[in-house]
């Protein structure tokens, strides 16, 4: 069963694995446009004053399905933009590529969530100047400020069950914006399937 389980994290091209990034914790994160589901261009500057999450988003990958399948990520998305967060899903799959959404799949995918909204970044490039590797590969910006990046939580595991037996890292990294704290745990592994540039 190990042995099954760790052929398909490698069919899957599963990564965990940090990288330089171009900026760093508690700096200004890059701006950037995209066309979302809904066909407008969402600029991140246009949340300056807002607490954003970047999620990096792949529907085919087994630890995005972990954490949809389950309920989890609606239901964090739900909590946390029912209190003003924005929460904007990023998908950085190539055409023909797996991930990859048009804006009309887009839309449809999207009702599913409660996320403000999925952005198309076909070319990669914003998930490039971010570093994303991963899906989903998580960031925290908080008045224009990258205050976190890296994994969901700290089980690496596709396994949904694991998901209660997990640190969530985004849920903590809110929790303390909201109470005024700064960020305990501000830079993690990201891992799940590679982004599919």
């Amino acid at each position: 069963m190990r042995r099954f389980f760790f052929a398909l994290l490698a069919a899957v091209g599963v990564i965990s694995a940090s990288s330089a990034m171009a900026f760093d914790i508690n700096t200004q994160a890059p701006d950037f446009t995209l066309p979302a589901q809904d066909g407008s261009h969402v600029k991140l500057s246009d949340f300056a004053n807002d607490t954003v999450v970047l999620e990096w988003y792949n529907y085919g990958c087994p630890f995005v399905k972990k954490h949809y399948g389950s309920g989890n990520m609606q239901k964090l998305q739900e909590k946390y933009t029912g209190e003003g967060v924005k929460w904007l899903r990023i998908v950085s799959s190539a055409p023909g590529k797996q991930g990859h959404l048009t804006v009309a799949e887009a839309a449809e995918d999207h009702a599913k969530t409660h996320a403000t909204y999925t952005l198309l970044d076909e070319d990669g490039a914003v998930g490039r100047l971010y570093g994303a590797q991963t899906t989903p590969h998580m960031f925290v910006i908080d008045h224009g400020k990258l205050v976190y990046r890296g994994a969901i939580d700290s089980i690496p595991s596709p396994i949904p069950a694991d998901i209660d037996h997990a640190t969530n890292y985004v849920a903590a990294a809110l929790d303390a914006i909201k109470a005024g704290k700064p960020v305990a745990v501000a830079d993690t592994e990201p891992y799940g399937c590679g982004v599919k540039y």
